[in-house]
């Protein structure tokens, strides 16, 4: 095998095309037995949405391992240059008045954000480092935000039209290539979920179905690329081949 040829060259391939995507990191949702993860930007927007009302701004935001090494492997194969299961680390900065102390509206912001992270997602996250990047003349507003973008791709074959119809599911996505990858025993499906439901059951949920109703009992892997706001319209776009 050639370095041009090798695992490392074209895991750094990918992890290029995943960021020039907007996509971030993929990062694992619950632990090693659960073979599913979340974009990280994806992740991101959930998590600005439970900040508002912690009188809180926030700004760069960034979902990064906790751990130095030893993480456990993956029950099932993730998608290429995935984050392993783990704890992991949440790092922003926010902007707030001077009205409150603000050691509470961090408290509060390390709040909501835990939560959302652990009810809204099912991230395991076990630091939350905040800094104070501005502080503001009057108490933030309500600022909501933009619809979520969604590559929608239409089901196909037993996997697809399975995933689909799990409850949470809004649409498979195309993001980083078909919808459903299968080949040796094995199958990863990318989707996005909707808000109301908790990212990470309706990945197990997806799990469960699409080994139930391929033939064979596929291991199966699952890859969340949005989490869409139901009283937002999402962007769909159904056209074209997909982007790699």
């Amino acid at each position: 095998m050639t370095k041009a040829d090798s695992p490392d060259r074209a895991d750094g391939w990918t992890a290029a095309v995943r960021q020039r995507l907007g996509l971030g990191r993929l990062l694992p949702l619950g632990g090693a037995a659960d073979g599913s993860w979340i974009a990280e930007r994806a992740a991101a927007e959930a998590l600005r949405d439970a900040a508002v009302g912690s009188g809180a701004v926030l700004g760069t935001l960034r979902i990064a391992p906790a751990y130095a090494d030893g993480a456990p492997d993956p029950v099932v194969p993730g998608p290429p240059s995935a984050l392993p299961p783990g704890p992991l680390r949440i790092e922003a900065g926010f902007s707030a008045t001077a009205r409150r102390p603000l050691p509470a509206t961090a408290d509060a912001l390390r709040s909501a954000l835990l939560t959302a992270a652990a009810e809204r997602l099912g991230l395991v996250v076990d630091e939350v480092d905040l800094r104070v990047t501005a502080l503001l003349d009057e108490e933030p507003g309500r600022v909501g935000r933009s619809p979520a973008e969604v590559r929608e791709a239409r089901p196909d074959g037993v996997a697809g039209t399975t995933a689909a119809a799990v409850p949470g599911v809004v649409s498979l996505t195309r993001v980083l290539g078909n919808a459903v990858q299968s080949g040796a025993g094995h199958v990863r499906v990318e989707l996005a979920t909707a808000g109301d439901h908790r990212a990470l059951d309706v990945a197990q949920a997806v799990r469960k179905a699409v080994t139930g109703a391929v033939d064979g009992g596929p291991t199966v892997a699952v890859l969340v690329t949005a989490v869409v706001d139901q009283v937002s319209t999402a962007v769909v776009d159904r056209a074209g081949p997909a982007p790699v």
